[in-house]
Formats: C-alpha cells, sequence, structure tokens
C-alpha cells in the first residue's frame, strides 16, 4: 500500500470537501438565507470537518490525527442534527434531506474506520 504524502490524498478529506461544497450550495435558498443562525451554524459544522481532517493530518503525528479526526466525527453530528432541524423547518425536501445526510453518514462510518486503524 502506497504512503499517504498529503491530505488532498485521503478519501475521508475528499468526501468532506464535496459534503461541504453540496452542503454551502443547498443553504444558498430564500428560505435559508433568512435563517442565519441555522445556516451559519450548519455551514461552519460542515467546513469544519475538512478543515480538521486536513489539520490532523498536518501534524504528522498519528496521535494527533486520530484527535483531530475524532473532532471531524463530532462535527458530523453538529451537521446531521443541523440537518434534522433544516428538515422540520422544512428548509428541505425529504429527498434532498436523505442524500446529505446519507453522505454524511458515509464519511462518518468512513472516518470511524481510520481511527480505528489508526488505534490498532
Amino acid at each position: 500500500m502506497p504512503l499517504i504524502k498529503s491530505f488532498e490524498e485521503l478519501d475521508i478529506w475528499k468526501r468532506g470537501r464535496l459534503l461541504c461544497t453540496t452542503v454551502y450550495r443547498a443553504s444558498r435558498r430564500d428560505l435559508f438565507v433568512r435563517d442565519f443562525a441555522l445556516r451559519d451554524q450548519l455551514r461552519r459544522a460542515v467546513l469544519s470537518v475538512p478543515l480538521n481532517i486536513a489539520e490532523g493530518f498536518g501534524r504528522r503525528s498519528k496521535r494527533e490525527f486520530r484527535r483531530f479526526l475524532l473532532i471531524a466525527h463530532g462535527s458530523l453530528a453538529e451537521v446531521q442534527t443541523c440537518l434534522y432541524i433544516a428538515l422540520d423547518l422544512q428548509h428541505f425536501e425529504q429527498e434532498e434531506f436523505k442524500m446529505l445526510y446519507d453522505e454524511s453518514e458515509e464519511l462518518s462510518r468512513m472516518i470511524s474506520g481510520l481511527v480505528s486503524r489508526l488505534e490498532a
């Protein structure tokens, strides 16, 4: 298995980046624009995911990388909660919510798997 040299090579970073841009686009709608607090919280939480993955990798320490992955994982739980609230407030249709939630859940599993491998 080749050694990963930069965070840009990590699948979890790529997925986090994609989720981030998808959520940013989805939160441009009129209802979201008027709900500044929820939109801002959702955007900050989703932005935190790829940022923490990159920062943790950049620390060049297995222990530090694991710590930042756990922070990213926590941010994903925050994203998921914001998605539920946005759905409850009808900022999303059910199918768009499901797509975003499912993507966040898959990324959560990927991060958990990497954390487990780093602990081994």
